[in-house]
C-alpha cells in the first residue's frame, strides 16, 4: 500500500554495509532461482472474480511460463469505515477466513492443489501492520491495537482511514500473527507470502516469525519494501522501486539511459549479490494510481518489459498485464479487466521461456551478474550483458523517441548469438554497428543447451 521512501543518510549507509558483511546470503527455495511470479487480482480478474474461474486459466498462465501466484488477500474485507462499495483488500476482518466474494477455503485449496498439479506455487498478501475497524481481534484483543489519547483505534497513515494500526509493542499480538501465518500453510499447502507494508512492522518480530514459518516449510517470502535489511531479516525477495522510478522517468522525459547505469553500478553496495529484486513495470498500487503500463510508458512499454525481464532480479506480471489491459482498475468497486488478443502474450511467453533456460538470467547467484557495457549515446543508450557458466545474453536499449547507431566496441560483447526476437544467428565483432529503432532493444543469446 504506502511506499516508504528510500532515502539513505551516512549512518544508515554504514549500518547496510555492515550487514552486508554479516550475511551469507539467502537459502532461497530452489524453485525460485528462475521464476517468473505473476499477481492475481481475483476480484477484477473475472466477471465471476472467483477462485473456481481463476482455476480455469492455469494451463494458459502456465504456458506463458509463470511459476509463482501470488493472490491479493482473499480475506473477509471490514465493513465499519469500508471505502467504496466493496472495499480495500488489505482491509482484513479475520486472519483465518476467506471473503466468501471469491468462494470458500475449500474453494481456495482445490485452487492451490489444482495450481501445484501445474508445477506453479501460491504465495498470500498477508497484511500485518492493520485491520479493518470491525476485525475480530478489536473486541478479543483490543489490547493488540494502537490507540489516541482518548483510547481510541487509530488508522497508522494518512489516508487509510478504512484500516487501524496495529501495536507490535505487545508480544502476544506476535504469537496471534505468526499462528495466522500458520493456518495457512497448514490448512492451504501455500507456499509462502507476500507481505504487505513490510518495513512498517518492526524487523525484530520477522526476525522471530520467518524462522518458525520456515520450520514448517520452505516457504518464498517477498517483502514491500525496498530497505536492504528486509533481506537480513529472512525474506528472500524486496520490490525495486528504485528501477520502477527511473523507467517511469525516462518514459516522461524527466530522466535518462544513465540513470540506469548510475543504479546498477551503486545496487550492490546495498544490496548482497544473493538478494533478489522484483523488477516491474505495473502492480496493483501502479495501475489503479498512476495509471496502466500501456499509457504510461507508451512507445517504451516493450522494451521496458524487456529490461525488467534481463535485469538482475525477479519479473513481475499483473493481471491483464499480458493482455495489454489500459484500463486503471477500481480499487474499492467491481471493475473487470477487459481481456483481448495481445502481442504482450507472446512478449510475456518468450522472455519467461529465455528467463527459465538460461542461465544467465536466472536470480541472485544462480544468474550471472550485469556487467554495465558503455556502447552509444549515453543520455539514450543502456546496454549490459550477463554471464553465468557457458550461458550469456548481450542486451542493448534504445529509450528515446529517435534511432541510434551504436558500436559494439568492447571485446566482452564480441561472440556468436542467437536473436531473441527472430531467432537468426548473429556475430558481433569490433565491426558490428547497431542501428536502433526509437524505443527499441536488441536481445542477443547464447545459451549451453
Amino acid at each position: 500500500m504506502l511506499r516508504k521512501v528510500f532515502n539513505l543518510s551516512k549512518f544508515t549507509f554504514t549500518l547496510i554495509l555492515l550487514a552486508s558483511f554479516l550475511s551469507f546470503g539467502q537459502n532461497h527455495p530452489k524453485w525460485s532461482e528462475n521464476s517468473v511470479i505473476y499477481q492475481v487480482n481475483v476480484r477484477q480478474y473475472s466477471e465471476e472474480g472467483s477462485f473456481d474461474e481463476f482455476a480455469k486459466s492455469l494451463p494458459r498462465l502456465k504456458q506463458i511460463g509463470v511459476e509463482i501466484l501470488w493472490f491479493m488477500p482473499i480475506h473477509p474485507i471490514g465493513e465499519l469505515n469500508r471505502k467504496g462499495t466493496m472495499g480495500s483488500y488489505y482491509s482484513v476482518k479475520n486472519y483465518k477466513e476467506v471473503n466468501p466474494e471469491f468462494g470458500t477455503l475449500a474453494d481456495f485449496k482445490s485452487l492451490v492443489k489444482k495450481a501445484h498439479k501445474h508445477d506453479m506455487k501460491v504465495i498470500l498478501d498477508w497484511v500485518p501492520n492493520h485491520t479493518s475497524w470491525d476485525n475480530n481481534w478489536t473486541s478479543t484483543h483490543p489490547e493488540f491495537f494502537s490507540k489516541d489519547e482518548n483510547g481510541k483505534f487509530i488508522p497508522p497513515h494518512s489516508g487509510w482511514e478504512d484500516v487501524i494500526d496495529l501495536d507490535y509493542s505487545n508480544k502476544l499480538l506476535w504469537e496471534y500473527m505468526l499462528d495466522a501465518m500458520r493456518f495457512w500453510i497448514i490448512e492451504s499447502d501455500i507456499d509462502g507470502f507476500r507481505v504487505d507494508v513490510a518495513a512498517m512492522v518492526p524487523g525484530d518480530f520477522w526476525e522471530y516469525a520467518i524462522p518458525q514459518l520456515k520450520k514448517l516449510k520452505d516457504v518464498f517470502l517477498l517483502a514491500e519494501a525496498s530497505e536492504p535489511e528486509m533481506h537480513t531479516y529472512g525474506f528472500d525477495m524486496t520490490y525495486n522501486w528504485q528501477l520502477k522510478d527511473i523507467m517511469n522517468g525516462i518514459a516522461e522525459g524527466k530522466s535518462h539511459a544513465f540513470d540506469l547505469v548510475e543504479y546498477y553500478s551503486t545496487e550492490l553496495d546495498f544490496y548482497n549479490r544473493d538478494d533478489y529484486r522484483m523488477t516491474f513495470t505495473s502492480n496493483h498500487d501502479e495501475n489503479s494510481w498512476h495509471t496502466s503500463a500501456v499509457k504510461r510508458l507508451g512507445d517504451g512499454l516493450e522494451a521496458f518489459t524487456v529490461l525488467t525481464f534481463t535485469v538482475q532480479g525477479m519479473p513481475l506480471i499483473y493481471s491483464g498485464q499480458e493482455a495489454a489491459n489500459e484500463k486503471d482498475l477500481e480499487f474499492f468497486e467491481k471493475d473487470p479487466i477487459q481481456w483481448k488478443e495481445s502481442h504482450m502474450t507472446e512478449l510475456y511467453t518468450k522472455l519467461s521461456h529465455l528467463k527459465k533456460t538460461n542461465k544467465a538470467l536466472w536470480n541472485g547467484k544462480a544468474g550471472g551478474r550485469m556487467q554495465i557495457l558503455n556502447f552509444g549515446d549515453p543520455n539514450y543508450v543502456f546496454s549490459f550483458i550477463r554471464i553465468k557458466d557457458n550461458d550469456k545474453v548481450l542486451v542493448v536499449f534504445n529509450f528515446s523517441d529517435k534511432p541510434q547507431s551504436i558500436v559494439i566496441n568492447d571485446p566482452l560483447a564480441f561472440g556468436d548469438y542467437k536473436s531473441f526476437v527472430n531467432e537468426t544467428d548473429i556475430s558481433i565483432t569490433e565491426e558490428t554497428i547497431i542501428e536502433l529503432p526509437a524505443w527499441n532493444y536488441l536481445l542477443l543469446e547464447r545459451s549451453a543447451k
